[in-house]
């Protein structure tokens, strides 16, 4: 009994957490089931052209001014929510300050430098043999 209940209480965080996850990507949609269902109401009283027939506008006006205002209030949200966020600072640059000072001054145009490239040698062909075909 202990398990099923532990199993129920998962089961309800998990729905949980989906309809939290999920709520801004599903409230227009309730917005326009609202509508859907309360048509008839909206058109008779709440619309803005119930005097002009001949639009057939039948409350979509107050549809359209719902789900502005819907995008509106998310979009502040999401707006604050960036200022509001905090920025992490990854590198200081002043820290890793190096002074380049030279050791010996030169003192004349015709200084030699010695600098030497390092030689190639190829890998041992005993070791690296392509792969062989069976014949």
């Amino acid at each position: 009994m202990k398990e099923f209940s532990s199993q129920r209480m998962r089961t309800f965080i998990l729905y949980l957490v989906l309809i939290a996850t999920f709520l801004p990507t599903i409230s227009p949609w309730g917005i326009i089931a609202h509508y859907q269902l309360n048509k008839e109401y909206i058109a008779r009283v709440l619309c803005e052209n119930r005097d002009k027939p001949q639009m057939h506008c039948d409350g979509k006006c107050y549809l359209a001014r719902r789900l502005k205002a819907q995008q509106d209030q998310q979009d502040r949200e999401t707006s604050e929510r960036v200022q509001n966020t905090p920025s992490i600072q990854l590198f200081c640059i002043d820290v890793f300050r190096f002074a380049c000072e030279p050791v010996a001054a030169v003192t004349g145009m015709n200084s030699v430098f010695d600098y030497q490239l390092a030689t190639y040698s190829a890998p041992l062909p005993a070791v690296f043999q392509p792969p062989g075909t069976a014949c």
